[in-house]
C-alpha cells in the first residue's frame, strides 16, 4: 500500500515539475511588449536621483525608439501576410494557364488537329531568301515554304499541314529549320514555336515556372502565350 502511495506521490510530483516547466519556457518564449516598456520605465523613474532626474528629451528617445520598433515588428507581418497573399493568387492565376500555348525556341513545329502550325522567326538583321523547311520524324523534308525578303525582327509564319503535293499530314511533331542570307551568307536562324503548357509551378525565389515537352522555363521568358 505504501509502495502505492509513493508511486503516485512520485507521478503526482512529475506532473507539477513538468507543468511548471511548460509555463517556465512559455514565458521565457515571450516578447517585451508596450506594458512591460513602460513598467521598466516607471521603475527607472522611481529609482532615480532626485537630485539629478532624467532628461525629458532622453524619456522622449526611449519611448519613440520602442515605438519604431513596435511599429517595424508589425510591419514585417504584414507583410508577410501580404506575400503570403500573393502568391496564392499567383497559384490561382498561374492555373488558367494549363492548356494554353507559349512561344518558345525550338527546332520542331507541333501540327494539331486543325491542321494549323504557327511560329516565328527571329532575325538580328535582314534577311534575303528565308526559306523555311519542315521534315517529318525520320528526316524527310515534306514541305518547303518561301517567305523571301524580310527585315530584321520576329518573324511570324504559319503551315497549313499539307506537303508539297497539297496532301494533308497527320498532326504530330514535325522537324522545322529556317535558312536565309544575311550579309552575304546563308545561315540557320533560331526560330520559336508554340508548346502546349502541361503544368505550372508557384516558386517563390523563381517565380512562376511554365512546364511543356521542351521543359521548363520561367513565365517572364516567355514572350507570347496563346
Amino acid at each position: 500500500m505504501s509502495n502505492d502511495i509513493s508511486t503516485a506521490s512520485s507521478t503526482y510530483l512529475d506532473s507539477l515539475k513538468w507543468q511548471d516547466n511548460q509555463v517556465s519556457t512559455e514565458e521565457k518564449s515571450d516578447a517585451l511588449t508596450q506594458e512591460d516598456f513602460f513598467s521598466l520605465l516607471t521603475q527607472q523613474l522611481s529609482f532615480q536621483d532626485p537630485s539629478n532626474p532624467a532628461d525629458n528629451d532622453q524619456m522622449i528617445a526611449q519611448m519613440t525608439n520602442f515605438t519604431m520598433a513596435e511599429g517595424i515588428s508589425n510591419l514585417n507581418s504584414n507583410f508577410q501576410s501580404l506575400a503570403a497573399s500573393m502568391t496564392s493568387n499567383s497559384a490561382l492565376q498561374a492555373s488558367t494557364l494549363v492548356g494554353k500555348q507559349a512561344l518558345l525556341e525550338s527546332d520542331t513545329l507541333d501540327l494539331n488537329a486543325e491542321g494549323v502550325a504557327k511560329g516565328t522567326i527571329v532575325a538580328q538583321e535582314p534577311v534575303d531568301n528565308l526559306t523555311l523547311r519542315i521534315e517529318d520524324s525520320s528526316g524527310q523534308l515534306v514541305r518547303t515554304i518561301d517567305l523571301g525578303s524580310q527585315a530584321a525582327g520576329a518573324i511570324r509564319f504559319e503551315w497549313d499541314g499539307k506537303n508539297s503535293e497539297g496532301e494533308d499530314l497527320p498532326e504530330g511533331e514535325y522537324n522545322v529549320k529556317a535558312e536565309g542570307q544575311m550579309a552575304g551568307e546563308f545561315t540557320s536562324l533560331p526560330i520559336a514555336t508554340f508548346k502546349n503548357i502541361e503544368s505550372v509551378n508557384v516558386n517563390g525565389s523563381s517565380g512562376i515556372i511554365i512546364n511543356t515537352k521542351e521543359g521548363a522555363v520561367r513565365l517572364t521568358d516567355i514572350a507570347e502565350i496563346a
